[in-house]
């Protein structure tokens, strides 16, 4: 392990700090994937306990659309230790090069699921 001076220590601590906020992402969006599947078991459990028939659709996407979105959380957690090393790598060279790769990759995915997901629950009302 190398001896940071003072100066290039804030930044790897920065990079540090950036590197949790990513991996506390990918834990919401597995968070989310994991509630999106689980949803409609929970409204069948809650039916049966109020005694009411709820229909459920069973062609349904919440499982597909729960299982990619805990997919994306493994990917961007994968894709967030790399863009850590990278930048480590960088500072350690002191030629750091900026680039938002993931995080419009990132958004964009956001972006489709949740259109999919309004189109979804627009349909099904």
């Amino acid at each position: 392990m190398k001896i940071q001076d003072r100066s290039n220590a804030s930044d790897h601590l920065a990079n540090e700090r950036t590197f949790l906020a990513w991996i506390r992402t990918s834990i919401g969006i597995m968070a989310f994937g994991f509630v999106v599947v689980k949803f409609s078991l929970f409204v069948k459990q809650i039916s049966l306990l109020l005694g009411k028939q709820v229909v459920i659709h069973q062609q349904g996407y919440s499982a597909i659309v729960g299982i990619v979105l805990v997919a994306v959380g493994t990917v961007t957690a994968g894709a967030s230790y790399l863009r850590y090393k990278n930048i480590e790598k960088q500072l350690n060279e002191a030629r750091y090069k900026n680039s938002s790769l993931l995080i419009t990759i990132l958004v964009a995915f956001i972006f489709l699921i949740s259109v999919s997901l309004i189109a979804y629950l627009i349909e099904s009302i």
